[in-house]
């Protein structure tokens, strides 16, 4: 009789169809979910699928499988993740099969799919140096195993990434037979770019931790690992570089030094009018408009000179191509108006520039201005604003196809707040306002984009 235990953190879109899988398995009399204090509704959707609960003793996979080992009620146990819906039909009988016609201690899937760089720049180099008789094992970090209970009981379950390969580790010094199980083709979810640095340490120590008493350490093992953790850290940098992100700069004293709408006041001689405006007026959509009007019989050329007058932040240019060499699709989102941040498209090589719609009748703006619908809520917006930056980011990650996670976004002003939370990463340039400081990952008080370098390379 076989116990199936699957450890499960939020997984309430997943996790009912692996237990219904399970349960109509051959040879399975119990299935067991250990939840490790999941947020949405796993639990529930666990039990009502016929699986029975556990809730973990300690955050983390380690933990919940031990807890699974501690309470199964058969000697053979198969491990199943939650969060794969793509399992063939018979998973559990491949990885049984080899414990019930004891052929095996310890089973340990593999499947058809291109290896990871943590398992094929850490993990097997690690094993080779460390446990020179080690078996070639196609997956070794693979999660998907069937176990004895009795064996399993003895074992220190790691915490982190070092779980699976730990328990490999651990059942080859104790002896087990092991065999590896092809299940065919599945397809798991990928860690995340800046999951992969944090994988291969923990990876890496578990190894090494294993290895204390294996007499394989001296100068040049370390230097062997030196040189793996090197390699890791270059084929991170690479993939970094190939994906896709998004980075958006604020125009008026972030990527300009001064405000252009604040430099037409000074020039064309409107200061105390927008002054008005702005310190009586709350409706974001009246007060963009009322501005506009202040630029009326202004023509185009007027306007670009005007903004080709403002200084620009220091090595804005270089920035823009180190953003592209690693990845980023660069814009410019703005409050202003599009034929300036157009020009400025244009002038400095962003891939895209969003702005507010100034009207021109034969080359002289009429006063009239259109908000674009981007600026305001959607289906896919991230803040609950009715005229936001953010919904200009999040229209933009729908447009290229990209998580919010891997957004930049850097702005000075109020108006840029939300924008700066909701980034991946958020960055406070050269503002005098407080809250916005508070918010951003990251504060840069210096008129220097070179000083954006280290959160791009």
């Amino acid at each position: 009789m076989i116990t199936v235990i699957i450890p499960a953190l939020n997984e309430e879109k997943t996790v009912a169809q692996v237990v219904k899988l399970a349960r109509a398995s051959a040879g399975v009399t119990e299935v067991i979910v250990v939840d490790d204090k999941s947020l949405d509704n796993t639990v529930g959707e666990a039990k009502m699928a016929g699986a029975t609960v556990l809730t973990s003793t300690k955050l983390g996979k380690g933990a919940s499988m031990k807890d699974g080992v501690l309470c199964a009620g058969n000697e053979v146990l198969v491990f199943l993740d939650a969060d794969i819906t793509t399992y063939p039909q018979d998973i559990i009988t491949q990885l049984a099969e080899p414990l019930l016609k004891d052929r095996a201690d310890f089973s340990k899937s593999y499947f058809s799919r291109q290896a990871g760089r943590v398992t094929e720049l850490v993990a097997k180099p690690l094993l080779s140096i460390l446990y020179p008789d080690f078996p070639a094992f196609v997956q070794p970090l693979s999660g998907m195993i069937a176990g004895r209970k009795s064996l399993l009981r003895k074992l220190d379950f790691e915490e982190g990434y070092g779980v699976d390969i730990g328990i490999l580790i651990d059942m080859y010094q104790l002896g087990a037979r092991i065999e590896e199980v092809c299940i065919g083709h599945i397809e798991n979810r990928m860690q995340p770019l800046e999951q992969l640095g944090k994988m291969s340490r923990e990876v890496a120590s578990v190894i090494l931790k294993k290895s204390k008493h294996s007499g394989e350490n001296n100068y040049e093992t370390l230097e062997h690992i030196q040189l793996i953790r090197e390699q890791m850290e270059f084929a991170i940098r690479e993939s970094s570089r190939l994906l896709r992100k998004v980075a958006i700069f604020d125009m008026d004293n972030t990527l300009l030094r001064a405000s252009f709408i604040h430099t037409a006041a000074a020039q064309f001689g409107f200061k105390k009018e927008l002054l008005d405006i702005q310190t009586t007026q709350t409706n974001p959509f009246i007060r963009t408009k009322q501005i506009a009007r202040l630029l009326k019989g202004r023509d185009f050329s007027e306007l670009i000179r005007l903004a080709d007058s403002i200084p620009v932040t220091a090595h804005a240019e270089e920035m823009i191509r180190l953003l592209k060499d690693n990845g980023f699709v660069v814009g410019l989102v703005s409050d202003s108006y599009d034929c300036i941040t157009n020009h400025f498209k244009n002038k400095f090589g962003f891939d895209f520039s969003l702005g507010n719609e100034l009207e021109f009748s034969k080359s002289v703006a009429t006063g009239e201005v259109k908000i674009p619908s981007f600026y305001l809520s959607h289906e896919h917006s991230a803040c609950t604003h009715e005229y936001c930056k953010t919904h200009a980011l999040t229209h933009i990650c729908k447009r290229f196809d990209v998580s919010l996670s891997d957004t930049l976004a850097i702005g000075d002003s109020e108006n840029d707040i939300c924008i700066i939370k909701k980034a991946g990463i958020g960055v406070s340039f050269c503002s005098s306002n407080s809250l916005l400081d508070a918010v951003a990952d990251y504060i840069i008080k210096e008129p220097d984009f070179g000083l954006l370098a280290p959160l791009v390379e």
